[in-house]
């Protein structure tokens, strides 16, 4: 699936190195991942490993299993035959949503895309049958053309044309979006960033040129956070360096244990 991000040719393993036919080749990093950068430095700035880390930790606190089950949902429920599902997670972070699909497709593969070198390096441990790759998802992909019958997306960045390019005939754009109600208890008291109550329209929007809405599915539920819950939650995302001034102050005032809504669409969005 992987192609060469300077001529677009095929790739293949060979002692610990990623190479084309034309010669070009990438070392494959001790850590198990492939750095496909290539030119001029990428303006993107990468989860930091702080922010891996408090992802991974509230992740494997499982409050967002009701969210991976939907995303796993949205992948199985295509005709695609297990054996034939490859998939590609844009943003992957630590991989988490990437492997809770794959271990529901048992022959399916799955490549991890991100900009972080710390996020690569977590998601090459992520599942053994997800390939982990360096690279800037605002790019050109590093992905052959028409080989993936899934995209993956969540709470991360969006490419269409370059989504729609690698997506073989009759392949499906899973997007995972937070609503305007996702962690609302915590969005004034502790100052962390909001979500315009518009941002599924505009997505529909952006993607409407290349893709049809096929169904869209609400994932809404309460979770019971403490204290170090809602520290990685706030430390884990965008609003990681958002007003964090006194924000210890302001988690210590809260109550030790305290219900917020988990709120995210995620739609199926098919090729057109």
């Amino acid at each position: 699936m992987l192609a060469c991000p300077e001529c677009g040719a095929a790739t293949a393993v060979r002692d610990d190195c990623l190479c084309c036919v034309n010669g070009h080749h990438f070392d494959i990093a001790k850590q198990g991942y492939v750095s496909l950068l290539t030119g001029a430095s990428t303006k993107m700035t990468g989860d930091s490993g702080d922010m891996l880390a408090a992802r991974a930790a509230f992740q494997g606190e499982g409050h967002f299993t009701p969210i991976v089950e939907a995303a796993a949902w949205a992948v199985t429920e295509s005709d695609t035959a297990d054996s034939g599902r490859t998939i590609l997670e844009l943003g992957s972070g630590t991989g988490y949503y990437l492997a809770s699909v794959l271990d529901a497709l048992p022959t399916a593969r799955g490549i991890a895309l991100d900009v972080s070198k710390f996020a690569a390096r977590r998601a090459a441990r992520a599942h053994a049958r997800a390939a982990s790759v360096l690279a800037d998802a605002w790019r050109a992909l590093p992905i052959r053309d028409a080989t993936l019958s899934h995209v993956l997306s969540a709470f991360a960045p969006r490419n269409p044309d370059q989504v729609a390019r690698v997506l073989a005939p009759g392949g499906s754009f899973v997007v995972i979006t937070p609503t305007a109600r996702h962690l609302g208890e915590l969005i004034g008291p502790l100052g962390m960033i909001g979500v315009d109550a518009d941002k599924d329209a505009r997505l529909a929007e952006a993607l409407s040129t290349r893709f049809t809405l096929h169904n869209r599915t609400l994932v809404e539920y309460p979770m019971t956070l403490g204290h170090t819950d809602i520290a990685n939650v706030t430390a884990m995302g965008p609003s990681a360096h958002h007003a964090a001034a006194g924000r210890a102050d302001r988690l210590a005032a809260l109550p030790d244990r305290l219900e917020v809504t988990a709120s995210v669409t995620v739609a199926v969005h098919r090729l057109r």
